[in-house]
């Protein structure tokens, strides 16, 4: 029933696509913007001045990849001109969702054969994985290595270590769930996935020729300073509260559509929700360093992963790393129930509009017209971060009490007594 929910609601939304014209939200509201992620990237993997011009954050993997997987020569232009022209940009797309699914169906196969294809056609069609797909994200190529990385595919401590380190390589916060190997003390992997990691980066750096730590680290402050003025599209597809506190210095009219009592409740609110969620993970990181057999690598992962989409938002689309963790979870105790329920509902393709914020008159690349899209506060502004929350806090719950069980049978001496 809740694989068939998501089927349901994307057919719901590709209904309206064909009817308007455009996809309607979550999607992002600039229609014309389909893919550019990627091919935003790409130009400046054909271009010099990604690093002082551009002023990208991403490590040098992504454009030592983009440049593989790009034409050059329509690269001479702008990156519109680019989509249109560069048929190799467009099928390497498509090419890593389709990967990505298999990937994914291997893996909850491997986990659970009964419940694979479900969790498959959930995630697969759902809201995360299709908005990267739209966007061209490079998530969508640092996801595949991530499957190996931290599912159950991949057995060798060598080729876990190199797809963890092209994960980080593409983007640093996942750095996190490559803790876990430190959280259950197995530090031969952690040892490795770290070696490689500077190993990668090195290389890449040699080849692109920038993108020094000292230059990601001042990109990075631009960029949180811009990012800090662009409150709507913090708020539009978040996986955190934090954005919401933002909103009442912005230039929104939020109080033309909710009540000042409501903003001073949710200021009041979101802070508290945040500090007593990673209160709660980190009592969970805690129990589970204290037994380290106790808990699956990948329930670490989530808990940390989980933690940091919490306290901040990289963006929506992160939500697909933390749902395939989620869904490697078996349906036994009450905790991963309400998790991978939780997981399901964060696939939905729809949302619910309360008011109209922006109404746009712009061309929809995907619809090939001119349409009229409007977007403004929905539903899941305030509940997809609080989903989120609810998985973080229904795996730390369970985490815990799975310690807890195991202390009862076996009480560790952490190296401070002789065994």
């Amino acid at each position: 029933m809740l694989a068939l929910a998501v089927v349901v609601s994307l057919g719901w939304t590709a209904y309206q696509f064909d009817q308007a014209g455009y996809l309607p939200q979550p999607f992002v509201f600039d229609t014309n913007d389909t893919f550019m992620d990627w091919f935003n990237t790409a130009y400046w993997a054909n271009n010099p001045g990604a690093y002082d011009v551009w002023r990208s954050i991403y490590p040098p993997l992504s454009f030592v990849f983009l440049d593989a997987f790009s034409l050059p020569g329509c690269y001479l232009q702008s990156p519109f001109h680019a989509r249109d022209c560069d048929w190799l940009g467009r099928a390497t797309i498509l090419g890593f969702y389709l990967l990505d699914v298999a990937l994914v169906w291997l893996s909850f196969r491997r986990a659970d054969p009964r419940t694979a294809p479900m969790r498959t056609i959930g995630f697969g069609l759902g809201l995360p994985l299709l908005f990267t797909l739209e966007r061209g994200n490079l998530i969508l190529v640092a996801f595949a290595a991530f499957v190996v990385a931290h599912g159950p595919l991949v057995q060798s401590a060598r080729w876990r270590a190199l797809a963890a380190a092209a994960t980080i390589n593409f983007k640093p916060y996942l750095l996190l769930p490559v803790l876990a190997h430190a959280v259950k003390r197995e530090w031969r992997p952690f040892e490795l996935a770290g070696v490689a990691t500077v190993a990668l980066y090195l290389v890449t750096l040699a080849l692109v020729g920038s993108g020094t730590p000292m230059e990601l680290a001042a990109n990075t402050a631009n960029w949180v300073v811009f990012q800090s003025g662009q409150v709507w599209n913090e708020v539009h597809y978040s996986t955190s509260y934090a954005p919401l506190l933002l909103i009442r210095g912005s230039q929104i009219p939020v109080l033309q559509f909710v009540p000042s009592r409501t903003v001073e409740m949710i200021e009041w609110l979101v802070p508290l929700v945040i500090r007593s969620t990673q209160g709660i993970a980190l009592l969970a990181l805690a129990a589970a360093w204290l037994q380290p057999r106790a808990l699956p690598a990948y329930r670490i992962a989530a808990i940390l992963l989980g933690a940091y989409l919490v306290t901040q938002s990289p963006g929506g689309y992160a939500q697909t790393f933390l749902l395939f963790l989620v869904l490697l979870e078996p349906w036994r105790r009450g905790g991963q129930a309400v998790a991978i329920v939780c997981a399901y509902l964060l696939c939905l393709v729809a949302d619910w509009p309360l008011s109209t914020v922006l109404e746009l008159s712009i061309n929809s690349w995907l619809g090939g017209r001119p349409v009229n899209p409007e977007f403004g506060l929905a539903i899941g502004h305030f509940l997809r971060p609080g989903l989120v929350v609810a998985i973080v806090v229904a795996l730390s719950l369970d985490a815990i009490s799975e310690v807890v069980r195991a202390h009862r049978a076996y009480r560790p001496t952490l190296g401070l007594v002789p065994a």
